[in-house]
């Protein structure tokens, strides 16, 4: 408990370090005027330039731990600087002429900044586009983002990019604080380096899911070290555990899942071995306890944000099965082995398969590591054998955390090589120098191709029309430009607080910029299961053909759900049009677009107001 107390107190000194880092960070960036990232190589320039000085303070922090006990704090702050400058530099220099994070506001982005902007604009937990609905979707990283961007005055689309490369950069700081707790220090140090990086390389566009990822290997490795220990041992790490996957299930389901599937499997593991050594039931009891009391811990905390929806799912309208998880890319159909790959990542994972097998029988960390990687590919067959009964398990989503996995696995096989051939060579300088320059220019090298890894996802930072109606590319903008336009228009018209006017319009990343409530989602994907996202879609076609204005508006009074106040249109050679979708699982796209037209003599009536907004047509009840 003194080492937890401890760890507690690291970790909130390395939070504030890290936040100081990236406010001073990003505001630097901010001050500068520089040319579009996917028009010119000069911001790619200066990215590498702060990823060495990020490396350099990282590398005299653990030189500082190697030579000197008594630089503890000074060698853990540099640590923490320097990671910390390493997320803010890599992720904010790509995008600092662009308001917009990775993936701009475009495809799964536009519900996540959607929720974003719901809980900037109020404190409660409600659903991000229905009303009266609690939310689905574990609103953890949300809430906090929209806390901070309402306590920052910022809207939350705006907030969205600070506050991700914020998250990220304390969760990977954080990290690096239980990392130290684990194991040497110095090696602790090159562990979270390496997790990091490829956090940013293959999980950061998901920064709420990243801020999650990046603590699953010390994790598993404080799981398996608290579950194995005989005896009354190990409940500081079982506690420390069921805190991990309750603040796990309230920002991101999958991996919480993932990680309770894996803990589970280690007790189970732990279990087998007790019983097998000693042939005595009651000594299966230990594992048990400890596992129950992590999931006990974590469901507590998992209630915060998961009690208002199974409360109403329970007691109220009985939720829909969901289409969430009706996605299966090709990705999804095979087996990830990235340790294959003739890439540097291929190679760091290769040395981690190979340090988990050959260290197994006599290294904690390897089997922790070990059962952590077999989990994840029980999980892609388990995703794989599902689509029989025509759902998945999103195996595919799990790659990053295989990565992380292998990834940490790969710094230590690499420093226990590096320690087998300096030995074997008589302890020659020269070796270790060696050793020392392949790591370093390894790592150097794969940092600063991090952004060509994120080259799609920057550009539509770039190319997406931001809250303000610019582009950050400096091009003509795109529809969105028009959106503050149908704001006035809407706040002329119907002079209340905009998360009390529901909008029913298929330009759904309206809802992402302005807090205005939708009637209908982006997609089912992404829709509460309480909504009924499929009878709405029903509901709408039957209004567009409707006989009057009459009997439309007595369609919408009867609607089961609140009726739009308002329609956001665009205009089609039919009337009036909605671009809808449905999903059509198993085929891959798993979405089809449909149109749906509404002819414009039903709103020729004086209980609607019609309006020209650009390319939109914007109606109101009146």
């Amino acid at each position: 408990m003194r080492a937890a107390r401890s760890a507690l107190i690291e970790a909130l000194a390395a939070a504030i370090v890290t936040i100081v880092v990236v406010t001073v960070g990003l505001y630097a960036f901010s001050l500068v005027q520089w040319p579009s990232f996917n028009g010119s190589h000069v911001t790619r320039a200066i990215t590498t330039v702060g990823q060495v000085a990020s490396f350099v303070v990282i590398g005299v922090s653990v030189w500082l731990t190697r030579k000197s006990h008594s630089s503890g704090w000074v060698a853990k702050t540099l640590s923490w600087v320097g990671l910390s400058s390493f997320v803010t530099v890599t992720l904010g220099m790509p995008l600092a002429a662009t308001k917009l994070y990775l993936f701009g506001v475009s495809v799964d982005q536009e519900f996540r900044t959607e929720y974003l902007t719901r809980l900037t604009d109020s404190s409660a937990l409600r659903d991000m586009t229905y009303a009266d609905l609690p939310p689905y979707y574990p609103a953890g990283w949300f809430w906090i983002g929209g806390r901070v961007a309402n306590l920052l005055g910022l809207d939350g689309w705006e907030a969205f990019k600070p506050y991700a490369i914020g998250s990220l950069a304390v969760a990977c700081v954080v990290a690096l604080v239980l990392w130290s707790h684990l194991v040497r220090k110095d090696l602790a140090v090159l562990a979270a380096t390496a997790v990091t990086a490829l956090a940013l390389a293959y999980a950061s566009p998901e920064s709420y899911g990243a801020v999650v990822a990046v603590f699953v290997p010390p994790v598993l490795i404080l799981a398996w070290g608290g579950l194995a220990r005989p005896g009354r041992g190990g409940w500081a790490a079982v506690v420390g555990v069921g805190l991990f996957l309750g603040f796990a299930a309230c920002f991101y389901t999958l991996y919480f899942g993932f990680a309770a599937f894996t803990v589970t499997l280690m007790a189970l593991t732990v279990a087998t071995m007790t019983y097998s050594r000693t042939r005595s039931w009651p000594s299966l009891l230990t594992p048990l306890y400890k596992l129950i009391t992590i999931a006990a811990i974590a469901g507590l905390i998992a209630l915060v944000v998961w009690a208002p929806y199974l409360k109403a799912s329970l007691t109220g309208t009985t939720a829909e099965s969901g289409t969430a998880l009706h996605y299966l890319p090709d990705s999804g159909a095979s087996l990830p082995f990235p340790m294959l790959q003739a890439s540097l990542l291929g190679a760091l994972c290769m040395i981690g398969a190979i340090w988990i097998i050959v260290r197994l029988r006599d290294s904690r960390r390897a089997q922790a590591l070990g059962i952590g990687v077999v989990a994840s590919y029980l999980w892609a067959l388990l995703s794989m054998a599902v689509t029989a009964v025509g759902t998945t398990l999103l195996g595919f989503r799990l790659e990053p955390i295989l990565l992380l996995m292998l990834g940490a696995a790969g710094v230590f096989g690499f420093v226990e090589g590096a320690r087998a051939l300096y030995l074997v060579s008589s302890e020659s300088s020269r070796v270790r120098t060696a050793t020392v320059v392949v790591g370093v220019v390894g790592a150097l090298a794969f940092a600063q191709d991090i952004p060509h890894v994120l080259q799609n996802e920057i550009d539509v930072a770039y190319t997406d029309t931001d809250g303000d109606g610019v582009r950050a590319d400096q091009r003509p903008p795109s529809a969105v430009s028009y959106y503050a336009d149908v704001d006035t228009a809407l706040q002329t018209a119907i002079p209340r607080r905009r998360d009390d006017t529901v909008v029913l319009t298929a330009d759904t990343t309206f809802l992402a910029y302005y807090p205005y409530l939708g009637f209908q989602g982006l997609t089912s994907h992404y829709a509460n299961p309480l909504a009924q996202f499929d009878a709405r879609a029903a509901a709408i076609e039957d209004w567009s053909t409707s006989d009057n204005s009459a009997q439309l508006i007595d369609k919408l009074e009867t609607t089961p759900w609140r009726a739009p106040d308002a329609f956001l249109f665009r205009r089609g050679a039919d009337g009036y049009t909605l671009r809808l979708a449905e999903d059509v699982y198993p085929n891959d796209p798993n979405v089809r677009r449909y149109t749906v037209s509404f002819p414009e003599s039903l709103f020729d009536d004086p209980r609607f107001t019609v309006q020209n907004v650009g390319p939109f047509v914007l109606i109101t009840r009146t």
